[in-house]
């Protein structure tokens, strides 16, 4: 199957490369190319295998996403020339991750379910049920780890660590309150719940600025409108669009990211699966329809792509 695994360009006046678990990203002096591929990672771990289109799906997303949120707060997108390939401001980020929970789902709830009331300092009420409504949206900060497991984390311990300054952890809250509001209201228009997701921020210049993707798959989790009541009432599982199906056919397989574990079989058939749940987000979500960006020649045009735009950029 045709995927778009990794990239290893080197261009005129690059500065640097990083790899993460998703993004291949080439660095310019104040600019980075930011190369969504199609590897697909859980808890923590990159899988063997990438998904067709999830990289292209994850970054026409986000840049719907960016665009209809940029009155909120400053982000770092400059062009968007090629798909799979953002490029953008380079910033310095901040050391966490800004988690806004709605619904009592997915990691939160394995936390409550074992017993705890209390997620990152939030306090959670007894008697709450898998993915039932919050009373209002909680933040679950955590670490952003450069390798290895994220962390839950404190705002509290946040300041105290030194990792955000107060002045600016408050400000994190209250833009991340607003991107969450505006994401709920997107995702109503759709016919959707957005149950929960991830913001990430960085500095330059002495701005901040919102950075990565915002409202993907990867990044938030996504219930549909119609038929929540009657299957929270009768105690049945959300019908969803996320991540989610694969880490719970991670864990269904003994497969959690603990050391010494094997990942399962990754079969083309479920990669069939996991692409078409990534293509339907994308179409729920932007109410567009996807166009398959055929893979002949992909990492010729990428390359392409970048060269034409961050000299464009850099000649402005």
């Amino acid at each position: 199957m045709m995927a778009l695994k990794e990239t290893n360009f080197s261009f005129a006046g690059q500065t640097g490369f990083y790899r993460g678990k998703v993004r291949d990203v080439y660095y310019f002096q104040d600019r980075l190319a930011v190369v969504a591929t199609d590897r697909i990672s859980a808890f923590d771990v990159v899988l063997p295998r990438a998904i067709p289109y999830k990289g292209q799906v994850l970054n026409q997303i986000a840049a719907f996403s960016l665009a209809a949120t940029a009155d909120l707060v400053p982000n770092w997108v400059l062009a968007q020339p090629d798909p799979n390939v953002t490029i953008g401001v380079m910033c310095e980020p901040y050391k966490v991750e800004m988690v806004i929970r709605g619904y009592l789902a997915g990691h939160a709830w394995r936390e409550y379910k074992s017993g705890k009331r209390e997620v990152c300092g939030a306090a959670l009420p007894d008697g709450l049920r898998e993915n039932d409504k919050l009373p209002e949206p909680i933040i679950t900060p955590t670490t952003k780890a450069a390798e290895g497991h994220d962390e839950d984390i404190s705002p509290e311990n946040i300041i105290r660590n030194n990792l955000v300054s107060e002045s600016e952890y408050r400000q994190l809250e209250e833009y991340t309150r607003a991107l969450f509001k505006r994401g709920t209201e997107i995702a109503a228009e759709r016919g959707l719940i957005l149950v929960d997701t991830k913001y990430e921020f960085g500095k330059a210049n002495g701005k901040i600025y919102l950075i990565d993707e915002i409202h993907t798959p990867d990044s938030s989790r996504y219930f549909y409108q119609e038929g929540y009541e009657a299957r929270q009432a009768s105690g049945e599982p959300q019908r969803q669009l996320s991540k989610e199906f694969v880490r719970q056919w991670l864990l269904d397989n003994n497969f959690s990211g603990q050391t010494g574990q094997q990942v399962p079989e990754m079969t083309d058939e479920w990669l069939d699966q996991i692409s078409a749940r990534y293509i339907e987000l994308y179409e729920v979500v932007t109410g567009q329809k996807f166009e398959r960006v055929p893979y002949e020649n992909v990492e010729e045009r990428i390359r392409q792509g970048i060269e034409q735009n961050i000299l464009d950029i850099s000649a402005k």
